[in-house]
């Protein structure tokens, strides 16, 4: 049966990573999004949290945890309560070294694994995303073609974050340039690799904080060994599943983010002697934002769940992270609403939770649980 009480161990966790965000995190949110960078002091206090590592088997040097869904929900929403900037760069080595945990061969574990397990931070990434309009995972331009014993990426990536500095970027690609999911397929490759180039940083309208950029693969040539899996491959519906659903907790976070702000400010706020949240409109609107909030993280804790179990969750990951993408707008722009002209001025952290929430519907691959 499906139980909403988190375990023992799982209520510690969240605990440890909200009380981070609530000290650490929300303090340089304003800051990092206006001078587009993220003190490496902070990085590293997150890092020493085992975000990353406590998943990685003890044999590579990590805590050898068990790898939960759930678990990673937990931690994705908090974080995003912080910012969703210095979340996606806290984050941001799991895109590559949680695949290889899940479906990397020995050979390809051995040789990626222990970078991310030390006690520094090491930046890793993805390219899933593609700069165009009608981009669809089960139809990427980006191609692998065999040859002679290996592969020749061609095409171009976007959103990637910390392409810059990634050690490892995972490319997503369609395999001989077949469309539908079964013939994508992930390739791990090494920094500096001929062929890949890193082009220079997005301007983005939100996660201001975080280097993401744009990827060019001009017949990157990669030994037919980086394929993830191996020559059977993975499974790559999974990997989507658990990326959409860490979307979907992140969009819980800045949402709840959002609400808690715009609640605050209208207890404090007042106007013909009032409080404005005791006005039916501005009531009625938080008690609505609250219940989007907690209806979202339901259906999210369901997909994780599912993932947990091993089961297909192809449906509720999908489910979650669409209503997420549609809930997170909604919420954030009600919140700018409930502070009136004050919403729209940088004083106040509800126009940084609207440009942010906006680009949930576009950040396909930009976690993974």
């Amino acid at each position: 049966m499906l139980s909403f009480q988190p375990s023992e161990d799982q209520e510690l966790i969240r605990d440890t990573v909200a009380a981070f965000t609530r000290e650490q995190v929300r303090p340089h949110a304003r800051d990092a999004d206006e001078s587009g960078t993220i003190p490496a002091a902070l990085i590293q206090q997150g890092w020493d949290l085992g975000l990353v590592q406590s998943a990685i088997p003890e044999a590579y040097g990590g805590a050898g945890d068990t790898h939960s869904a759930v678990t990673g929900t937990l931690i994705a929403e908090e974080l995003a309560w912080g910012d969703l900037s210095i979340a996606l760069h806290l984050l941001a080595p799991r895109l590559v070294a949680y695949p290889v945990i899940e479906s990397g061969t020995p050979e390809q574990q051995a040789a990626v694994l222990k970078t991310y397990a030390g006690a520094e931070f090491r930046a890793g990434t993805a390219a899933l995303v593609e700069p165009r309009f009608d981009f669809d995972v089960s139809e990427l331009a980006t191609t692998a073609r065999r040859d002679n014993g290996a592969y020749v990426l061609n095409g171009t990536k976007c959103f990637v974050p910390l392409g810059a500095d990634a050690e490892h970027v995972l490319v997503y690609a369609a395999l001989d340039g077949r469309a539908g999911l079964d013939a994508v397929g992930a390739f791990v490759v090494n920094k500096d690799t001929p062929g890949m180039r890193v082009v220079e940083r997005e301007k983005n309208m939100g996660l201001k904080g975080l280097a993401t950029h744009e990827v060019a693969l001009e017949n990157c040539r990669v030994p037919a060994a980086s394929r993830l899996g191996g020559d059977a491959g993975c499974n790559i519906a999974r990997l989507v599943n658990c990326s959409r659903v860490g979307l979907a907790a992140m969009a819980v976070g800045v949402a709840r983010a959002a609400f808690e702000y715009a609640r605050d400010y209208a207890k404090d706020r007042r106007a013909f002697g009032v409080a404005i949240a005791q006005k039916q409109t501005i009531a009625f609107m938080l008690a609505e934002m609250a219940l989007e909030i907690d209806a979202t993280r339901l259906l999210t804790w369901e997909a994780a769940w599912k993932l947990d179990r091993g089961e297909d969750a192809t449906r509720e990951a999908y489910l979650a992270k669409n209503y997420a993408a549609n809930m997170v707008l909604k919420v954030t722009d009600n919140a700018v609403q409930v502070l009136g002209g004050h919403g729209y001025i940088r004083d106040h952290l509800v126009e940084l939770f609207l440009r942010n929430g906006r680009g949930f519907a576009t950040f396909d691959g930009l976690v993974m649980l």
